[in-house]
């Protein structure tokens, strides 16, 4: 079907040495896709034409930059996160959260309340690769910039179980190819709530399970939060659990953003729940890989790129390590993860049953950005080439966090939804229902 799609638009966007833009506009290219061929069986259609916009994908790939709540922008990254020099080189931190902040600053016996400048001064002393370890016996997150790595992670592992059936699903639009479909979302920051909501967008019922204990962020919720449902359950007490266990019973989707084994206490091992739940479509979300000595580690985009040799190769003359235009990993990965849920969803129900088991990682997106995509092409010339203006893909909603100026979603296909059917609600205050 790839005959089907085609780009159009300004050509200047994500710019970098890496070609960033290939990467966003092929995994947006590649989820529009797959809700076009989920339309086309709901609607006994053609699989509609899917024409990509590169100026909607680059304004969506730094969507938490173009956030403005009541026109507040938030910060996006906190004084103790970002590079720092080493005694050997350099080191990146992430400490946006407070508890990561806490850990950090007491992995280098530093007091809580220990400023960036005081950081600045401990790191300074010490190798990189001791930092990183220290962080990581902590619970803390720093990671060594490294040079560009030769291993390669698999960018997507997609597996077929069994053979049960599953539950039909009648008409619908083309602009809600997901309508009837309900996702269980346990998944943060960026790159699994991309996912689960462009599936909100196609007309899922989307509902976010997060503990009690791990509050989200205000401004990552109300970025990613857009046409999605918010409830918070312990599966560690038994009633949470049993009411999480219900909602799992007649769940379609699950998916998950946390490290391997991490969920596996809670029953959520992937043979588990294919043993209880045959025709479930289970996708899974890491940082580093599901293999190798890093596989159980913590991470987020800015630390792969640091870890994988991203930030090391966007290196400035002075070298600094430098970062790519957009958090790539996470919102390509999310845009992958969407399409193999919709492509899934279809092969269920056109021949191929039984229960999926779909595993990304930002390792797995970082190793095909470095070594599997071809460089980008120069810009287009001619009338396409027009300048790159983001407003034309932002608009304002009201919501219960105010105001908020967001982007508009990037997936094009004939009939495609332009936007969201409801804004985000506050985290953690919806009931633990399917509607």
């Amino acid at each position: 079907m790839l005959e089907r799609v085609s780009f159009h638009g300004p050509g200047d966007v994500l710019p970098s040495g890496l070609p960033v833009r290939r990467l966003a506009r092929a995994t947006v290219a590649a989820c529009s896709l797959a809700a076009a061929e989920l339309a086309a069986h709901r609607t006994g259609g053609a699989v509609p034409e899917v024409r990509v916009d590169q100026g909607a994908v680059a304004t969506a790939f730094v969507s938490e930059r173009h956030l403005a709540v009541d026109g507040r922008t938030p910060v996006n990254f906190a004084p103790h996160s970002g590079f720092w020099r080493a005694a050997d080189g350099w080191v990146r931190t992430h400490a946006n959260y407070p508890h990561h902040r806490t850990r950090l600053l007491a992995a280098l016996g530093l007091p809580a309340d220990a400023g960036p400048e005081q950081l600045a001064e401990v790191l300074g002393e010490l190798p990189a690769e001791q930092i990183q370890e220290r962080a990581y016996t902590a619970g803390a997150l720093a990671v060594a910039v490294a040079s560009v790595s030769a291993t390669v992670h698999p960018l997507v592992e997609n597996r077929a179980i069994g053979s049960a059936p599953v539950r039909p699903l009648g008409e619908a639009d083309a602009g809600r190819p997901a309508a009837g479909i309900r996702v269980l979302d346990l998944t943060r920051v960026i790159a699994g709530p991309v996912a689960t909501r462009t599936l909100a967008l196609l007309g899922a019922d989307v509902l976010r399970v997060d503990s009690p204990h791990l509050p989200e962020a205000d401004d990552a919720h109300a970025d990613t939060g857009f046409g999605k449902r918010s409830t918070r359950l312990d599966l560690a007490d038994p009633a949470d659990r049993a009411v999480f266990e219900g909602l799992l019973a007649t769940a379609d989707v699950l998916v998950t953003g946390y490290r391997p084994g991490a969920l596996d206490a809670h029953g959520l091992a992937p043979d588990a729940l294919s043993a209880r739940h045959p025709g479930l479509v289970l996708a899974q979300i890491c940082a580093w890989g599901w293999a190798g000595p890093w596989a159980g580690r913590r991470g987020f985009d800015s630390l792969v790129q640091a870890g994988v040799g991203i930030a090391a190769h966007e290196a400035g003359p002075d070298g600094r390590p430098g970062v790519l235009p957009a958090q790539a990993l996470d919102h390509g990965t999310g845009y992958l993860v969407a399409a193999a849920v919709l492509r899934a969803l279809t092969e269920q129900r056109t021949g191929r049953p039984g229960g999926r088991h779909l595993r990304f990682s930002l390792a797995g997106t970082a190793s095909w950005l470095l070594h599997g995509i071809a460089p980008e092409a120069p810009a287009p010339a001619g009338p396409d080439a027009r300048p790159y203006d983001p407003a034309r893909w932002l608009a304002e909603t009201d919501s219960a966090y105010g105001r908020l100026r967001h982007a508009l979603p990037p997936i094009a296909y004939t009939g495609a939804p332009t936007d969201w059917s409801r804004p985000p609600g506050r985290w953690g205050t919806d009931a633990p229902v399917w509607l």
